[in-house]
């Protein structure tokens, strides 16, 4: 895995995401970049004084690696799978915040339920750190993405709520020291 803010540059052209809009941005081979933030499934780049989001599947644009999902055990059941949704839902991060979703305190419930044909149906409700954020259709597609990845889940949703409103009283312990506060 890179260092944060080492550089890096593009060997074919690639989409990324603008922070904090999620608006599509093309970048040509050949663009140098600074590794901002490496975590989950994802990439924050910074170029030209802007923070843009690479999708792990593209990282080898940049000469990146590839990052890995979450270890699921050979022999995991359907009862297995409440648990390895929060496993999943803690590889989700802001692309602007080193904290993931869940130590965020972004996660606001999760719903498993059996399906008739024995697959489970997951519901995550989830908030953003500010209603207005344009990351959340992105954050919210990640997880909806990484769930459905999971063995055993047919079907999830990502309900995004803003009622609790979320506030830094959320965060945990960990992270709010992770994050110095």
């Amino acid at each position: 895995m890179s260092r944060l803010y080492d550089s890096v540059t593009s060997t074919r052209a690639v989409q990324v995401g603008r922070v904090p809009d999620g608006a599509p941005v093309e970048l040509p081979a050949g663009t140098a970049a600074q590794v901002a933030q490496a975590l989950g499934s994802s990439y924050t780049l910074l170029v030209g004084g802007r923070l843009l989001r690479l999708a792990g599947a593209d990282a080898e644009a940049f000469g990146l690696a590839v990052p890995q999902a979450v270890e699921v055990p050979t022999d995991a059941t359907p009862h297995d799978v409440p648990a390895l949704v929060w496993r999943t839902l803690a590889t989700c991060y802001d692309p602007e915040i080193p904290v993931n979703i869940v130590d965020l305190g972004l996660v606001y419930g999760c719903d498993v339920e059996p399906m008739d044909d024995g697959a489970q149906r997951v519901r995550v409700r989830m908030t953003l750190t500010a209603p207005g954020c344009g990351m959340g259709e992105v954050i919210a597609n990640e997880v909806c993405d990484k769930v459905l990845a999971l063995p055993h889940v047919g079907e999830a949703t990502v309900e995004l709520v803003f009622d609790p409103p979320w506030d830094r009283s959320r965060i945990s312990e960990a992270a709010q020291l992770a994050l110095g506060l």
